[in-house]
């Protein structure tokens, strides 16, 4: 089985926008658990934009000890670090972002970044947290995984996405097939994110021993047109 773990960036963007602490985020973790989601996913940026440092920590607090998985995703600063040693979650992601980027948008590339990738992953480690890197869905780029000692990859979606319904879809998705068999063939574990939607997630799971799915963006705007508890009700069935 594939854990669904949602991403409550939106929701904390919707709360931002207002001034005031609604809609609160910890309360939404706890209606989307409620519902039997297996993560929950953050990803705090430098200007605070949507999730702050404080929502990653008291979402820590909220998921110590839970059998919900809390992966918190970020580019490796300093400041990350110190967050994520604080916080200690089941998983640390590292993003290869730019501190004024929009969204995600490219995985490592480790020809120029695995050594330091490698040192943060370590301190990541020492920390007693579960280490993944965001990788596009590269063979070349996967084979280089070993040496930052990563425990899982994230495969960035979105060209599967922007693709899919395509002539050239299915080419796309053996890409990513071929990705997720090398970097199980090396050991290392298998996450997904980008874009990925009720529409297109049965698909991409047709790509064996996907340990984890993140969805934020589409999922939030789901919620609104059907209601939480059917929107997620249909992704643990496709999950599973």
């Amino acid at each position: 089985m594939t854990k669904l773990s949602v991403n409550l960036n939106k929701i904390a963007l919707l709360r931002n926008s207002r001034g005031r602490d609604f809609p609160n985020v910890v309360e939404f973790a706890k209606k989307f658990t409620a519902l039997g989601v297996h993560g929950i996913t953050v990803h705090p940026r430098e200007d605070e934009r949507h999730i702050t440092r404080q929502d990653t920590v008291d979402l820590g607090k909220l998921l110590e000890n839970s059998e919900v998985e809390f992966n918190v995703e970020g580019y490796p600063s300093d400041a990350f670090l110190e967050l994520i040693k604080k916080v200690k979650p089941t998983q640390a992601t590292l993003v290869p972002d730019a501190p004024d980027q929009l969204t995600s948008d490219h995985g490592w590339d480790l020809k120029k970044d695995a050594e330091f990738v490698k040192e943060c992953c370590s301190k990541i480690a020492s920390y007693g947290v579960r280490t993944a890197i965001f990788l596009d869905p590269d063979v070349e780029q996967v084979k280089l995984a070993p040496l930052t000692a990563v425990e899982r990859i994230e495969l960035y979606t979105e060209t599967y996405a922007s693709t899919y319904g395509t002539a050239e879809h299915q080419k796309v998705w053996e890409q990513f097939n071929e990705a997720s068999k090398e970097a199980q063939n090396l050991g290392i574990g298998v996450n997904a994110g980008h874009d990925l939607e009720l529409t297109n997630l049965a698909k991409f799971l047709e790509i064996e021993n996907i340990l984890e799915v993140s969805i934020g963006h589409v999922l939030t705007v789901e919620c609104i047109e059907q209601g939480m508890e059917s929107v997620v009700g249909q992704y643990l069935g496709i999950c599973e």
